[in-house]
């Protein structure tokens, strides 16, 4: 069991209201992540629901149980911050084994926990180690199993993944995501690293200066994004969103095209543009396009990357209409 619901939930911090009113349900065993710029309120979140900060009123259940005025030990949650913060002088049991001492579970009780724990983290050659011992995905690692140990209705992760170098938050993605699929247990995950949402989530929770923007799968937040906010920060590269008269010739104040919705040949099409920088990643390539008219910043189209082209170079571009997207002079989904 792990269904979490807020109602109403507020926080200020003095004068400085950074959660407006707010509501939110996340079902039992989903995978939920909050998403947003740096400031947007995901952390502060994230700390309500632990019970790590107080609301500032409106109410947080857990299961069906009002646990707004619970303190953290008491509302059966394990969190997994983005610093391990494990005991250096602790081998890789102890530290896992801590809060079960702490807890006072019984010897036998805390070593099923902890082979089980480690056989689901590939740390069982690791148990005797001591943290300095091990590299930063195995840190982590054992911050995590630390978590499971407690069994909790769901785990809290902020930005867990952050300190990591880029191939290691590769690895560690997908072992947090097999881990989930094993356990089945509510995660509910922060990052402001969009990719890591789109690829890690069943529910994606758009963050703006604490408000809500958009609650939605992976694919119905890139495919319907409600407003252009959300169509900007969801997707990499991020959507191309045009104003002006290119715009209001498709009865928008604005239109968002996505890098991959842009054919691009170099001989026709209702656009031109000059090649600025192209970047070649392999199987694709991202093309940087100036074009007069269309905004100050260049256009992004994603091409195949045997695609042959030059800084300098003019194109012509063909928007595909059918996934074009629209909104008004208020930025809302037209």
């Amino acid at each position: 069991m792990g269904r979490i619901t807020l109602e109403k939930v507020t926080k200020s911090f003095g004068e400085v209201n950074v959660i407006p009113p707010l509501d939110l349900e996340i079902d039992d065993g989903e995978f939920v992540v909050f998403v947003g710029p740096s400031g947007c309120g995901k952390s502060t979140l994230l700390r309500l629901i632990a019970g790590l900060e107080d609301v500032t009123s409106g109410d947080i259940a857990i299961d069906g149980t009002n646990a707004t005025e619970l303190a953290p030990a008491q509302r059966g949650l394990a969190m997994v911050f983005q610093s391990y913060a494990l005991y250096p002088h602790m081998s890789v049991r102890k530290n896992i084994a801590f809060p079960m001492k702490m807890a006072k579970l019984p010897e036998d009780e805390q070593k099923r926990r902890i082979d089980a724990a480690a056989k689901a983290l590939n740390l069982t050659d690791y148990l005797d180690r001591r943290p300095g011992q091990l590299s930063g995905g195995q840190r982590q690692r054992v911050a995590i199993g630390r978590a499971i140990v407690r069994e909790p209705q769901a785990f809290l992760f902020d930005e867990p993944l952050s300190n990591l170098d880029a191939a290691l938050r590769v690895g560690m993605r997908l072992e947090i995501m097999e881990l989930h699929k094993r356990l089945t247990t509510t995660m509910i995950y922060v990052t402001h690293d969009q990719v890591e949402a789109m690829t890690m989530a069943d529910k994606i929770v758009v963050l703006r200066a604490g408000h809500i923007e958009q609650v939605g799968s992976p694919l119905d937040l890139y495919h319907a994004p409600r407003n252009e906010f959300v169509a900007g920060f969801i997707g990499s590269p991020k959507m191309n969103l045009i104003k002006g008269e290119v715009a209001r010739s498709h009865g928008a104040a604005t239109i968002g095209v996505r890098p991959e919705h842009i054919g691009v040949s170099t001989t026709e099409g209702p656009w031109q543009g000059v090649v600025g920088v192209a970047e070649h990643l392999g199987s694709d390539t991202f093309i940087h396009v100036h074009q007069h008219g269309m905004g100050d910043e260049p256009l992004t189209v994603r091409v195949d990357g045997e695609f042959t082209v030059k800084h300098g170079d003019r194109i012509f571009l063909t928007p595909d209409e059918t996934k074009m997207h629209r909104f008004d002079t208020n930025g809302l989904r037209a």
